[in-house]
């Protein structure tokens, strides 16, 4: 299963062509011809469709309009599945939810596969359920299998990006759990809760950060701060004070001090202690974000120091 994320992959634009489908349907599908496969059954793994119209279900003669022309206004998330199939009647309630919670930022559109294959083969399926975003007409992305809620969210939050749509991030209440047990001072309960969220999502910068502060937390437990930065004023190469001085200083809102205590240090140590130095820094940008212009900076001066 691929990561489902806005990658360079296979699915770039132009790499599905769609346009046979644009044509006239076949004489199977054509309005007023028999039926093949029975009666359709709305979308894969779920009942009819929504009323609200974030959920449709495509076939031949319906694609033109409800994917390539409705994905040069918004994105179009199209589902492939099939009833009966578990996997599919697993993640169809998912997505429904999803696009069902998204007001209109983007549509689901249901493909059943057996009632429809002309169109699976086109988008070159080979499994279910499958997911396809379709933006400007063309498919950006795709991924196959059944994926955790939490990677499916960031995904959608890419391709709405992709579509330049400004969307709010949605809150996670895991992350609300995590951060109350860190202001509570339950450092074991923020630590589970935070690597739980990483298990789930490993680029989620916020239960990154928050996993970093629970470290610094955990090393400033039982230390007096005026005595702590004494002890490092009076002895600027000793490892330990300086990293312990750092960290205080972080939590003590000055954290351009304590990034300048330690590239400092990086430039008077050697070796491992040097090593130790710049990992403990980089642990400390964590806290902050990439975008931080104090941890820009910071990373200038490090690489400085370093090189």
């Amino acid at each position: 299963m691929s990561d489902p994320r806005i990658t360079s992959s296979i699915f770039t634009r132009g790499a599905v062509d769609l346009s046979t489908l644009r044509g006239p349907a076949p004489a199977s599908t054509r309005p007023g011809a028999p039926p093949q496969g029975g009666p359709s059954t709305g979308a894969p793994g779920a009942p009819g469709a929504g009323g609200d119209g974030a959920i449709v279900d495509v076939t031949e003669e319906t694609i033109q309009s409800e994917v390539l022309e409705r994905s040069m206004a918004m994105p179009v998330v199209v589902f492939f599945g099939a009833a009966g199939f578990p996997e599919s009647d697993e993640f169809a309630p998912v997505l429904e939810r999803l696009a069902a919670e998204s007001g209109g930022a983007w549509v689901l559109a249901r493909v059943d596969v057996q009632q429809s294959p002309r169109i699976a083969q086109m988008f070159r399926v080979q499994g279910i359920p499958m997911v396809y975003a379709v933006v400007g007409g063309q498919p950006i992305d795709a991924f196959s299998g059944v994926v955790p809620e939490a990677q499916l969210r960031q995904w959608l939050q890419a391709v709405l990006k992709a579509g330049g749509v400004t969307v709010a991030e949605p809150e996670d209440p895991r992350l609300d759990e995590a951060d109350d047990a860190l202001m509570s001072g339950d450092l074991d309960a923020a630590e589970r809760a935070y690597r739980k969220i990483l298990a789930d999502s490993p680029a989620d910068a916020a239960a990154e950060a928050g996993l970093a502060q629970v470290g610094v937390a955990r090393r400033v437990a039982g230390a007096d701060p005026a005595t702590a930065l004494a002890a490092a004023e009076s002895a600027p190469d000793d490892v330990a004070a300086q990293l312990l001085a750092a960290d205080i200083e972080v939590l003590s809102g000055l954290a351009e001090q304590a990034y300048a205590r330690l590239v400092g240090l990086v430039r008077r140590t050697a070796g491992e202690d040097r090593e130790t130095v710049r990992q403990h820094l980089v642990s400390l940008f964590t806290i902050a974000g990439p975008d931080d212009p104090a941890v820009a900076s910071a990373r200038r001066a490090l690489a400085s120091a370093l090189f």
